[in-house]
């Protein structure tokens, strides 16, 4: 079989934060991609605002750099399990990866994660050392984890005889042993031509292209982004698009583009094992196969996580509702989400009994908080209900998401961790000493228990802990209740604005969440209780005037900082009975029932 030498398709994959992205910057840059004088971006891949504010990437992207007469097509994934949709067609489209190792961190959680689905695909791996520059690095201890998860992940033999190369992707510099470290990528370039499959070159057989990412743009509409998987394909050939409901489509390929660098650049034709982008086809979705008309034959479809948390999407219907946003009605609300559906495939949006309601499921809290953010921005105003873990039923046992969580404490906190964690029917895989006053403990816990556990972890290690999970598998529903919030909450009694004089009288009762002069409603959360019950508060209160002279006049008044809730947060926070209200201006939490005396009736019927 002839093999196509002049290409090669590669993923980087890694656990967030260990440079993945600054590291495809330094090959782009190494490899002469962009001229001298072209100005590029740092961290240029992570192209929309929410992942530049953040610092991680949340949409698989692609690129491609020369390196001597090789064409390499680099894909660029998440490193968050809740994007684990992309890692996972990514993975169809290359013939190996680069797993990205911080030399000072080690193995993560999303480390496993994303070095399992690889191995599934049976690709071939390249270990980079990221981050060798840095003072505490042990790349002996590292490459040694490594060797250990892939042999807990079930590697072959030959997976298991990886190439490592060590590297700084902030100075630009790699080797391939930690002291030799030059100003260059080559050694990173060499490994991957001496170590990953080229693509075999099937151009003379009928073509299969299938459709991983989707894009859109104004003037060509959808564009399909695949792999060419056997065949060629060609501009102006008319071909069929193999749908997932079994229909069939027909059209003609009007523009084809493959990637050099950040751009886009129009080809006319493309081989087995090109990457290219086809514009052309109205109505594709991800997964989809293009064949000839006369050749019709489908690839199966790549299989995609289930979605393991659900929440209600709502209309806002508080006081303040279509103040703040542009789009407010359920149709509008609807639209925008079925537009998501079209390019995220591990989100699902199901109408519910009301016309102005949806379940909408997705991968955790930060793959919905992330579309909520982005709905937002553009203007809209939803309510949202507090999340929820799916159940569904496996080998006939209702089964529950269960997490794999790592974290890393100073030991003086390890006694608080594994009691909160206990609570949360978290069960203790592994306990390793680290040296350095510093311990790592491994937990299987439900993923219910770890709805709002963030914030409490913050508070209880004193922000020196550092906590990772991610999606394991589906377990035995655990009996009981698990976490939930301890606390009750202060719900404003009357529509106003939140007054000094009326913050500093509730100040005793618990932390404040509205600052001075915020426009508060009947039934707006205000403010944490210190204890756990809800308490209805009156924090309009004027101070009345009178005309005798205070002797502590003089003094001025000084309230302690209110605690902002940021969106995560907020979601996390709610009960069962709130509703958490998202406009483009505004987070704020509600009651369910806004009327004191409805809700008190109600909570008396529930008992």
């Amino acid at each position: 079989m002839n093999l196509r030498q002049d290409l090669r398709n590669i993923a980087i994959i890694a656990h967030v934060d260990h440079g993945k992205t600054t590291l495809v910057d330094q090959m782009l840059h190494h490899s002469g991609t962009f001229r001298d004088n072209e100005h590029v971006d740092d961290r240029a891949m992570d192209s929309n605002d929410l992942e530049k504010e953040r610092g991680i990437t949340i949409l698989a992207k692609n690129t491609a750099i020369k390196y001597n007469d090789t064409h390499i097509n680099i894909l660029d994934t998440p490193g968050h399990a809740d994007f684990g949709g992309e890692v996972e067609r990514i993975m169809k489209m290359v013939d190996g990866v680069l797993l990205v190792v911080d030399a000072y961190e080690g193995c993560m959680p999303q480390t496993r994660f994303v070095l399992k689905k690889a191995l599934e695909q049976k690709l071939t791996p390249v270990v980079v050392l990221n981050k060798i520059d840095r003072p505490n690095a042990r790349p002996e201890e590292v490459i040694d984890e490594v060797l250990d998860l892939f042999i807990e992940l079930g590697a072959d033999e030959d997976q298991l005889e990886f190439p490592v190369v060590y590297a700084s992707a902030l100075m630009g510099t790699s080797g391939h042993e930690p002291e030799e470290q030059k100003e260059t990528m080559n050694p990173i370039f060499e490994t991957i031509m001496d170590n990953i499959p080229a693509p075999a070159d099937t151009a003379e057989e009928p073509l299969q292209f299938q459709i991983t990412l989707l894009d859109y743009n104004e003037f060509l509409g959808r564009i399909g982004i695949g792999r060419v998987f056997r065949g060629s394909i060609k501009v102006g050939q008319q071909v069929s698009l193999m749908k997932k409901d079994g229909s069939i489509s027909n059209f003609r390929v009007s523009k084809l583009f493959g990637f050099i660098g950040l751009k886009r650049v129009e080809i006319n034709e493309a081989k087995s094992g090109d990457i290219v982008a086809v514009a052309g086809m109205e109505d594709i979705n991800v997964g989809e196969t293009v064949t000839p008309q006369d050749h019709q034959e489908a690839l199966p479809i790549p299989r995609i996580d289930e979605p393991t948390l659900q929440m209600t999407f709502l209309t806002n219907n508080s006081p303040f509702a279509g103040k703040e946003g542009d789009y407010v009605t359920a149709r509008k609300i609807e639209e925008r989400l079925l537009t998501q559906l079209e390019t995220d495939v591990s989100l699902r949006v199901e109408p519910t009994e009301s016309p102005d309601a949806w379940k909408v499921s997705g991968r955790g809290e930060l793959h919905l908080s992330i579309l909520i953010e982005n709905m937002r921005r553009e203007g809209y105003e939803l309510q949202l209900s507090k999340p929820q873990v799916i159940y569904k039923e496996v080998d006939g046992v209702m089964s529950e998401p269960m997490e794999r969580v790592q974290i890393d404490v100073p030991e003086d906190y390890t006694g608080a961790v594994m009691e909160s964690m206990g609570n949360r029917k978290g069960e203790m895989l592994d306990m390793i000493n680290q040296g350095n006053g510093q311990v790592r403990i491994i937990f299987r816990a439900p993923s219910r228990g770890l709805i709002g556990y963030p914030t409490e972890f913050m508070s209880q290690t004193r922000g020196y802990g550092i906590l990772n999970h991610t999606f394991e598998d589906f377990g035995p529903v655990l009996p009981g209740t698990v976490g939930g919030r301890q606390q009750g909450v202060l719900v404003a009694l009357e529509n106003g604005k939140a007054t000094t004089y009326g913050i500093m009288g509730l100040e005793d009762r618990g932390t404040i969440f509205v600052e001075p002069t915020t426009e508060v409603y009947a039934g707006m959360i205000v403010g944490e209780h210190n204890r756990d019950n809800d308490l209805t508060v009156n924090i309009t209160k004027e101070k009345h005037l009178t005309n005798v002279r205070s002797a502590n006049k003089d003094q001025t008044n000084t309230i302690k900082a209110t605690r902002k809730l940021t969106l995560e947060e907020a979601l996390q926070y709610l009960d069962d009975d709130e509703y958490c209200e998202v406009t483009p201006e505004s987070i704020r939490l509600r009651k369910k029932v806004l009327n004191k005396n409805e809700r008190e009736k109600a909570a008396k019927k529930k008992k």
